[in-house]
C-alpha cells in the first residue's frame, strides 16, 4: 500500500479504445441522463450549470450527430432501470459494461478506461471481519461487494462517502479512480490518513461506456461513430484537458 496523496501518480495510465466511424442526425432532442454530484464526470459549476467530463463528451456527441441534448439529472442507482424503462435516450455516465447491466441496456464503445481503488484505514482490507465499506449505491462496486457478502454502507455521492469515512461509520471505500480525483483534493479527506490500492478483481476494472435505451438501438452506431469523429477532430482531447489532470487515451 502507499499513501493516498502519492497514489495517483502510479495509476493514471488510462487508455481509451479507438472507435468506429459514422453518425446520423436525429430530428428531436435526446434525453440524456447525467449525474450532478459526481465530479469530475458530472456536477454543477459555480453558476449552477451542469458540466463535467462526461457531460462535455455528451454535448460533443450530440452536436456531432446533429441533435440537441436535454440533460435530465438522475441517480446512479436508478440510471440503468430508467433507460430500460424508456425514460432517457442514453446516459452520459461512465458505466462498466457488466453482464447484469448488458441484459437491460445497450452500451457505446468505451469512453474511457476505469479502475477501482480500495481507500481505507491502515491495516484494513475489504472482506476483513468487521470491516465496513462505503460504496456508491447502484455501482458495479456495490454489486461486487454484495456477491462477496462484504459489510457495505451505501452513499449517494462523494460528500456522503467522505462523511461516512470521517465519522468512522466506514473503515474504507471502494471507489472508481475517476471519482477519487475530486475526493482526494478535499482537506477533510486528506486528513483521514487513508491508504489506497488498486483492486485487481477483473469485475472492478474495464472500459467505462455510456448506456443506451434498448429501444433506441440505432443510437449505438451513431454515438460510436460520433465518438470516433470527435477524437479525430481533437474535441475529445479538449474536453479531456478541461476536466481531467491526465489523459485518458
Amino acid at each position: 500500500m502507499i499513501a493516498f496523496r502519492f497514489f495517483l501518480v502510479a495509476v493514471l495510465g488510462l487508455v481509451s479504445c479507438p472507435l468506429a466511424a459514422g453518425a446520423a442526425a436525429d430530428s428531436r432532442p435526446l434525453k440524456v441522463a447525467v449525474l450532478e454530484a459526481a465530479p469530475p464526470l458530472g456536477y454543477r459549476d459555480a453558476s449552477g450549470q451542469l458540466t463535467g467530463f462526461a457531460i462535455g463528451i455528451a454535448r460533443a456527441l450530440c452536436a456531432e450527430i446533429g441533435s440537441q441534448c436535454e440533460f435530465e439529472v438522475t441517480r446512479l442507482e436508478s440510471s440503468v432501470d430508467g433507460l430500460a424503462a424508456g425514460q432517457f435516450d442514453f446516459a452520459a455516465i461512465g458505466l462498466l459494461n457488466t453482464p447484469e447491466r448488458s441484459q437491460k441496456v445497450l452500451f457505446t464503445k468505451p469512453i474511457y478506461r476505469s479502475v477501482t481503488l480500495w481507500v481505507g484505514r491502515p491495516g484494513k482490507q475489504p472482506g476483513d471481519p468487521g470491516t465496513r465499506i462505503s460504496v456508491f449505491r447502484g455501482s458495479a462496486q456495490e454489486s461486487y461487494g454484495k456477491r462477496q457478502h462484504w459489510q457495505m454502507i451505501g452513499a449517494n455521492n462523494e460528500t456522503e462517502m467522505i462523511e461516512q469515512l470521517a465519522a468512522g461509520v466506514a473503515h474504507g471505500a471502494i471507489v472508481p479512480l475517476m471519482t477519487s480525483l475530486n475526493m482526494q483534493r478535499k482537506p477533510v479527506f486528506q486528513q483521514l490518513g487513508l491508504e489506497a490500492t488498486v483492486l485487481q478483481q477483473p469485475e472492478l476494472a474495464g472500459n467505462a461506456s455510456f448506456a443506451i435505451n434498448p429501444r433506441r438501438g440505432e443510437l449505438k452506431a451513431q454515438l460510436d461513430g460520433a465518438l470516433d469523429s470527435i477524437k479525430r477532430k481533437g474535441i475529445y482531447d479538449r474536453v479531456n484537458s478541461e476536466f481531467l489532470p491526465f489523459r485518458v487515451e
